[in-house]
């Protein structure tokens, strides 16, 4: 009995430390620091919340860049059902579903050159990446261009500036942000 009095404050301390005061502690710094990062990154305008910053989005219509696929349960991108989403490299079901990507790829894009980069055929751990390279956006240009009646030249600056790239190069590669890309292709005039 004189045991088990010890162990149960020390439960319960820790209990209320790491259940309530720590994650008080690192929410409330965290809205006092980085209040935009702690509301999810939004992106808004004039028309409200577009989307986020950190979270991809289901693209699929031809004058939109479409971001890697989602393997989220229930829709693309969900946030809650986030997770390891691809199938072994030896599953024979793999194979198919990026076969299955890469024929509807080279539908879509008849004018792109090139393989089919492997990033637009395969899932990302999570499901949520929003990120593709720069090479995976350019393979997809001539289609968005002719959606639009824009010319790639007229595209081209709009994918630099969504385009991050790391302070040192061997930190990663450069990344284009596809949503805050298509957000600003939105803004852009066609040529009809």
């Amino acid at each position: 009995m004189t045991l088990l009095r010890p162990a149960f404050s020390l439960m319960i301390f820790l209990t209320v430390l790491t259940g309530g005061v720590y994650p008080l502690l690192t929410s409330t710094l965290g809205q006092w620091w980085f209040s935009d990062r702690a509301n999810g990154s939004l992106i808004e305008d004039e028309n409200g919340v577009r989307g986020s910053y950190l979270i991809g989005q289901n693209f699929t219509r031809p004058d939109y860049f479409h971001g890697r696929p989602s393997a989220t349960a229930e829709r693309p991108y969900n946030p809650e059902a986030s997770g390891g989403s691809n199938l072994a490299v030896s599953n024979p079901a793999q194979d198919s579903v990026i076969a299955e990507r890469v024929k509807t790829l080279r539908a879509e894009n008849p004018d792109a050159a090139g393989a089919v980069p492997t990033e637009l055929v395969t899932a990302s751990a999570s499901g949520l990446d929003n990120n593709l390279t720069p090479q995976a956006v350019l393979w997809q240009l001539p289609r968005v261009a002719k959606a639009r009646h824009l010319s790639v030249e007229q595209i081209a600056p709009l994918i630099d500036h969504a385009t991050q790239k790391p302070l040192f190069s061997f930190l990663g590669q450069p990344v284009v942000n596809i949503v805050e890309l298509n957000i600003a292709l939105d803004g852009v005039k066609d040529n009809k």
